[in-house]
């Protein structure tokens, strides 16, 4: 399958999970898994009719991986990134889809649901905010940071400020689009791949360093994975790291 081919299924079903919204009114608990969300399930079965449809392979957060295939080309969705969020009725939350192969992340889609934003990147390609190609970033001095984060920062490692917003997909994506300058996770291995993956991805192509905390590969298709992801352009990257890591 080719990138225009690829990139047309994840935008195609991340335009699913945005219908089966429409005339939603349920973002209460699933009651299945604990923090799963009826909202997760809808977006879940949405996304996955979408991409079986085109013979693609899935690991899904909510499903698992679904499929036939030999695990050489496997979609990481998110179906709900922030269903926490969306439950209460705060604005981040976000379907967010990667196509990762052997060389690693190729193609994916983040649609920020409250908004109708949408991301999408191609390994090589550059990355897009409605179609609009993003621009490099450029370094900015840990004193001047505005940082997004995940979990508690035990102090402060010398950024300006700092923003814990609730959905990884979109932190990262805004990170990409210069509305912050940086994101660490500071839980202790939280994220699954379907959290990051697609944000990583837009922002690699516009020049951002993404990395796990601890130097672990990023690019997995375990659904057990967990990682600490770090993304920052430049020496800010580095120093991020370090501050994460003396507090681990």
């Amino acid at each position: 399958m080719d990138d225009v081919t690829l990139l047309s299924a994840l935008h195609e079903a991340a335009d699913a999970v945005v219908g089966a919204f429409r005339d939603h009114d349920d973002w209460g608990l699933s009651g299945g898994r604990d923090g799963q969300y009826a909202s997760d399930l809808v977006a879940d079965e949405a996304a996955l009719t979408i991409l079986e449809r085109h013979g693609i392979q899935v690991l899904s957060e909510e499903s698992g991986l679904v499929g036939e295939g030999d695990g050489s080309l496997v979609a990481v969705l998110d179906p709900l990134d922030g269903s926490t969020n969306a439950s209460r009725l705060l604005p981040w939350f976000a379907t967010s889809l990667c196509v990762v192969d052997g060389a690693g992340a190729r193609a994916a889609v983040v649609h920020d649901h409250p908004t109708g934003v949408r991301y999408d990147a191609v390994r090589g390609g550059g990355a897009r905010l409605d179609g609009v190609l993003l621009p490099s970033r450029v370094a900015v001095e840990l004193a001047d940071a505005i940082v997004g984060v995940n979990g508690l920062p035990p102090r402060n490692p010398g950024w300006a400020q700092y923003r814990a917003l609730g959905a990884a997909a979109l932190d990262l994506c805004a990170v990409a689009d210069g509305r912050l300058d940086a994101y660490v996770d500071y839980d202790h291995d939280a994220h699954g791949g379907w959290d990051y993956l697609g944000g990583m991805l837009v922002c690699q192509e516009v020049g951002v360093t993404v990395g796990d905390a601890f130097g672990r590969n990023l690019v997995t298709t375990e659904h057990a994975a967990r990682r600490t992801p770090v993304a920052a352009v430049g020496a800010l990257f580095d120093d991020l790291v370090a501050a994460r890591r003396d507090v681990s």
